[in-house]
């Protein structure tokens, strides 16, 4: 076979010839998704300057570092959520990606907010996980005054659009949860909601959607005050154990929140696992056991891979637009012990 030619490669990259050759000269006129279609295409065909192109690609991408803080290290989800994270970084679109990633043990507003200013002073965009607060959000607020822009993932902080979202519609993924209940629950009975903190916006719209469904279809059914676990797993222990004790006649019990390997183990210990519907959020290694051993009937979880990618991309867009709004609303993953 003989060798591609630069017109070849035009032809299969739909681009004139002039272009491949400014490509290949590395012109400064040539935009950025053109110089990546080129080079896909001489990656395809086995182009023999497929070299150079890749070095011309690579000088012209921006170099932008992101920074993200997400809660405790010790809970399994928030180390899923990193690795995502960096898979996404690595194969970014648009720009070579320097990520850092920093945990939040101490999640006092004032540490927060504190850690947040410390990590938009060296960073192109940061993307945050936090609980709603006065002294929180004003931080952010002074992040997004001096240009950089601020991502929820997650958890929601503005509700006027300022600040981009990625995360799920938490008032359908409450709504979703309350039909579980309400279809899978023999009779209707008590339902017990263990929140972690409500001042993580996802909880509260979570809560909000689980009411309005069991108003609307179920009546039936009796929903008790929703108890904090501090998204502790100590904690959450404690007041299931609490919550089984002082309702015999509990039917289900939905987890929203953190601590849910707490709530669990107070479940197993009880006896009564199985005979209560349970509902909680995520797939991990605590929850996949459980679905395994009839402690979860239900798991709603975030398409990780998928908000990664939309996290990093619309942070390298936002560099990009100043001032533009990136939110991404993700459908999520069902799955029961018959799907995983």
């Amino acid at each position: 076979m003989r060798r591609p030619t630069i017109p070849d490669l035009a032809e299969t990259a739909g681009v004139s010839v002039a272009t491949v050759n400014r490509v290949l000269s590395g012109a400064a006129n040539v935009r950025l998704a053109t110089r990546e279609r080129v080079q896909q295409a001489a990656e395809q065909m086995g182009f023999y300057g497929v070299g150079s192109i890749q070095a011309r690609v690579a000088a012209a991408r921006p170099r932008l570092r992101f920074g993200v803080l997400l809660l405790q290290p010790h809970r399994p989800f928030y180390q899923n959520v990193a690795r995502a994270l960096k898979d996404a970084a690595s194969s970014a679109v648009g720009a070579d990606v320097d990520l850092r990633i920093d945990f939040l043990e101490d999640l006092s507003p004032q540490n927060i907010a504190t850690r947040a200013l410390d990590m938009a002073g060296t960073c192109d965009a940061i993307c945050v996980t936090v609980a709603v607060h006065p002294v929180v959000t004003q931080a952010l607020e002074t992040i997004q005054g001096q240009g950089i822009p601020v991502f929820a993932l997650i958890s929601q902080i503005s509700i006027s659009g300022q600040i981009s979202y990625i995360g799920l519609d938490n008032w359908k993924v409450g709504r979703t949860s309350a039909w579980t209940f309400a279809n899978i629950c023999k009779v209707p009975g008590k339902i017990g909601i263990l929140m972690g903190n409500p001042r993580y916006r996802n909880q509260e719209m979570n809560e909000a959607g689980f009411r309005s469904y069991f108003r609307e279809h179920a009546p039936n059914f009796t929903l008790l005050e929703p108890i904090s676990t501090f998204e502790s797993a100590a904690v959450a222990q404690e007041m299931t154990e609490k919550l089984l004790a002082d309702h015999p006649d509990l039917a289900g019990l939905y987890i929203s929140g953190g601590g849910i390997s707490g709530a669990l183990a107070a479940l197993r210990a009880s006896g009564r696992m199985g005979s209560i519907v349970v509902v909680g959020y995520d797939l991990t290694d605590v929850t996949r056991a459980a679905l395994l051993d009839g402690a979860m009937t239900l798991v709603i979880s975030h398409p990780l891979a998928r908000l990664a990618r939309e996290a990093i991309d619309g942070m390298v867009r936002a560099c990009n637009t100043p001032g533009s709004n990136q939110t991404s609303i993700a459908p999520f993953e069902i799955h029961t012990r018959e799907n995983i």
